[in-house]
C-alpha cells in the first residue's frame, strides 16, 4: 500500500476534526481550490499547498474550525430574523456572528484560539493594514471585528493590524465600549447576542431603526405580519438556560470531543436564506406569475413608467466606424491578457469536450444491432442477439447567458476585461456545440432622465417605484456566430455608455430570454461589481427598495426556475445575493473565474429541478 502523503493525513484529520467540532458526522467535508465555504451540511475548505509548512497547516485549520464552529453554533432562522437589511450595517452584524460562534470554541480550546488567531493575522496581512495611514470607511467592519474577537475570548489584535487599530481604536470604544462588553455576557444566546449587536449598530450610525421599529414600518407600507405566507420570525420564548445548555462544553482542550448542537433544525429553504434573503414581496408587471404576498401596492415593485425604456442590439448604438474603432481600442487594451485567458479556454473546452465522448448501454434487448457481439451467436446459436444504445449526456443542449453590469462604477479596466472574458468564453463554448449570448444593463441616463421628467410634471406621486429609463443591450444574441459578434463588444468602452445599474429587472429580462429557449439546461451568469443604484429612485423610495427587489428576484428564481443562476462579484461581495457566487478582489481574475464557474456547473451531475412556477 503506498504511504500515506502528508498532504492527504492533513485533509484525513482536518475532516474528521470537522465533524466532531461541528457535532454532525453527515457533514461532507471536500478540498479544492478557492475559498472555503459551508452550505446545507457540505464544506469546501481549500486544498493544502504542494509544500506544507507550519504555517499552512494553521491557516487551513484556522478556516475549518472556523466554520465548523459556524455550522454548531449558528442557527440561520434567528440570523435572518435579526440581521439588518442596511447593506454596511448587515456586513458587520454578519462579522460580530461569526466572532461569538469562534469565541464559543475559542475559549475552552488553546488549539482552536491559536488555530483562529493565525487565520485572522493572515486575513490582516493580506489586506494590507500594516501600510494604513488614514481612515476609511470600508475598514470599519474588520475593526469592529477585531474588537468583539478582543472582548469574546481575548484574541490578540494582529501586530499587522496595529496601524488600522490605533487609527480607529479610541473612537470606536468611546462609542460601543459597554456594548463589547455585552458581548460576552450574552454569547451562548444568539437572540440576546443579536439584539447587543443591533445596539452597536446603532451607536456607529449604521442603523437607525431597532427591529420593532423596521417591522412597523413594514406594517405602515402595508406587509400584513399575519397573513401565513408571510416569512415570520422564529419563536423566541426558548430561554436562556435551553440555550447555555446547548452550548456546554466539555472543558477538555480536546478539538474532537466537544458537547454542542446547533440552536435549532432548519430546512433547505431556511438555510438557503441564511444569508439574508426574504421571501418575494411581491410581483412586478415583469412577472405576472410570480407568487403574490398579499403585499401593498406601495411595498410591492413598482415602475412609474416604461415608456422609455429600451431593449437595443448593440450595433444600434453607434455607427460601424466606431464600433471597429473601439473594438482595436479593446484589443490593444488587452494584448497581455488574451494569452492567460485562451489557455484557460483551451483547457475548458478539452474538458467540455470529453464529456461529448459517445457512451453507449450494451447487452440490451432491442436497439441498435451490436455487431462486436456477434461472435456469441456464431458460437451458441441459441445465444439472443445483443442491441445497444447510446446514452444521452446532461452536457448537452444548453444555453449560457452572460448578463455583464454596464453601470458608471465598472468603467476603466473591469469592463475591458469582462468584455474580452465574455468573448473569449463564447468562443469557446460555441466549439463545444454550447449556445451563448451575452447581454449588458444599464440605464439611459443619469438621475431619472425622462422618466423622471414625467413624474416631475405629474406632481412628484409619491412612492412612484422605478423612476429611470432602462437600457437593456444585446451584444451577441444565442444564435449569432461569435466571429459577427466580436465588434460589438467594442461598445462597452464607449464614453457615456456605462451609467447607473437597476439589478432586478435586468436579471428579469435576461431570466425571460432564457425561458424562450428550447434548450434543456439553461445557465444564466451574472456579473456585477455593486449592489443596484439610482439616484433617482432610491430619493423617492425606501432606501433598500432596488436591492430588496434584487433579492426577491434573485430568491424566485433560485427556489421556482428551472434556470441555473450563478455570479462574480468584481470586489463586490455578491455571496450576500446569490446562493451560487464567487467575489473576485481584482478584474484580471475574471476570465479564469468565469472558466471555473463553468467547468464547475458542467462538472456536476445535473437534474432537472422541481420547478413549481416557471414562468417569471
Amino acid at each position: 500500500m503506498r504511504p500515506e502523503s502528508r498532504s492527504d493525513l492533513l485533509k484525513r484529520i482536518t475532516s474528521a476534526t470537522f465533524k466532531a467540532m461541528a457535532e454532525d458526522e453527515s457533514i461532507a467535508v471536500t478540498f479544492e481550490h478557492g475559498e472555503s465555504s459551508f452550505v446545507n451540511k457540505e464544506a469546501h475548505l481549500t486544498s493544502p499547498p504542494n509544500k506544507i509548512t507550519s504555517d499552512a497547516i494553521k491557516k487551513i485549520r484556522g478556516m475549518s474550525d472556523a466554520l465548523a464552529l459556524k455550522a454548531r453554533y449558528h442557527n440561520a432562522q434567528f440570523h435572518v430574523a435579526n440581521r439588518p437589511r442596511e447593506p454596511e450595517a448587515s456586513t458587520i452584524f454578519d462579522t460580530i456572528e461569526q466572532a461569538r460562534c469562534e469565541g464559543l470554541g475559542a475559549k475552552r480550546m488553546i488549539g482552536v484560539a491559536s488555530n483562529l488567531n493565525a487565520l485572522i493575522a493572515e486575513g490582516c496581512d493580506s489586506k494590507g493594514f500594516i501600510d494604513v495611514t488614514q481612515r476609511k470607511d470600508e475598514n470599519i467592519a474588520d475593526v469592529v471585528g477585531l474588537l468583539a474577537r478582543e472582548a469574546l475570548y481575548g484574541a490578540k489584535i494582529p501586530k499587522s493590524a496595529a496601524p488600522l487599530m490605533e487609527i480607529w481604536r479610541d473612537e470606536i470604544i468611546e462609542k460601543i465600549g459597554e456594548d463589547l462588553k455585552k458581548l460576552r455576557e450574552t454569547a451562548h444566546s444568539q437572540e440576546s447576542f443579536a439584539l447587543v449587536v443591533n445596539d452597536i449598530l446603532r451607536a456607529l450610525e449604521f442603523l437607525t431603526d431597532d427591529i420593532s421599529s423596521v417591522e412597523s414600518d413594514q406594517q405602515e407600507e402595508g406587509t400584513d405580519s399575519n397573513d401565513p405566507d408571510t416569512e415570520n420570525g422564529p419563536d423566541t420564548s426558548q430561554n436562556k438556560d435551553d440555550l447555555d445548555s446547548k452550548s456546554s462544553l466539555s472543558g477538555e482542550d480536546d478539538e474532537e470531543n466537544n458537547g454542542a448542537d446547533l440552536d435549532g433544525e432548519l430546512n433547505d429553504e431556511e438555510l438557503n436564506r441564511a444569508e439574508g434573503q426574504e421571501e418575494p414581496s411581491g410581483p412586478t408587471d415583469l412577472s405576472a406569475n410570480w407568487p403574490n404576498k398579499k403585499t401593498n401596492s406601495e411595498l410591492s415593485y413598482k415602475i412609474f413608467t416604461k415608456q422609455f425604456d429600451e431593449v437595443i442590439d448593440s450595433s444600434a448604438l453607434c455607427d460601424p466606424e466606431e464600433l471597429t474603432r473601439l473594438r482595436a481600442q479593446l484589443d490593444q487594451q488587452l494584448t497581455n491578457l488574451t494569452g492567460v485567458v485562451s489557455r484557460l479556454a483551451n483547457r475548458l473546452q478539452r474538458r467540455l469536450m470529453a464529456k461529448q465522448t459517445r457512451a453507449w448501454d450494451f447487452d440490451l434487448e432491442e436497439g441498435i444491432l451490436d455487431a462486436g457481439r456477434l461472435s456469441r451467436v456464431v458460437t451458441d446459436p441459441m445465444h439472443p442477439l445483443s442491441f445497444k444504445l447510446e446514452k444521452d449526456t446532461n452536457f448537452r443542449d444548453t444555453i449560457v447567458s452572460l448578463l455583464i453590469d454596464n453601470s458608471g462604477s465598472m468603467r476603466g479596466r473591469p469592463i475591458a476585461v469582462a468584455a474580452m472574458s465574455a468573448e473569449i468564453l463564447a468562443r469557446t463554448l460555441e466549439r463545444c456545440g454550447v449556445k451563448v449570448e451575452i447581454l449588458g444593463f444599464t440605464t439611459r441616463s443619469w438621475k431619472g432622465g425622462s422618466s423622471r421628467e414625467k413624474w416631475v410634471s405629474e406632481d412628484k406621486p409619491k412612492n412612484p417605484g422605478r423612476l429611470n429609463d432602462l437600457r437593456h443591450i444585446v451584444y451577441k444574441g444565442a444564435d449569432v456566430p461569435w466571429r459577427r459578434a466580436r465588434t460589438n463588444l467594442g461598445l462597452m468602452l464607449r464614453e457615456g455608455l456605462l451609467k447607473e445599474n437597476i439589478d432586478g429587472e435586468a436579471l428579469l429580462w435576461a431570466h425571460h430570454r432564457l425561458l424562450g429557449r428550447p434548450e434543456q439546461r439553461k445557465i444564466l451568469m451574472v456579473i456585477s461589481d455593486g449592489a443596484p443604484v439610482d439616484d433617482a429612485t432610491l430619493s423617492t423610495n425606501p432606501r433598500n427598495y432596488l436591492e430588496r427587489h434584487l433579492r426577491d428576484v434573485i430568491y424566485w428564481i433560485e427556489n421556482h426556475s428551472e434556470i441555473e443562476l450563478t455570479a462574480i462579484g468584481i470586489g463586490h461581495d455578491v455571496t450576500r445575493y446569490y446562493r451560487r457566487a464567487v467575489t473576485i478582489i481584482d478584474a484580471e481574475e475574471l476570465g479564469g473565474t468565469m472558466m471555473s464557474r463553468l467547468t464547475e456547473l458542467f462538472d456536476d451531475e445535473w437534474k432537472l429541478p422541481r420547478i413549481k412556477n416557471s414562468h417569471l
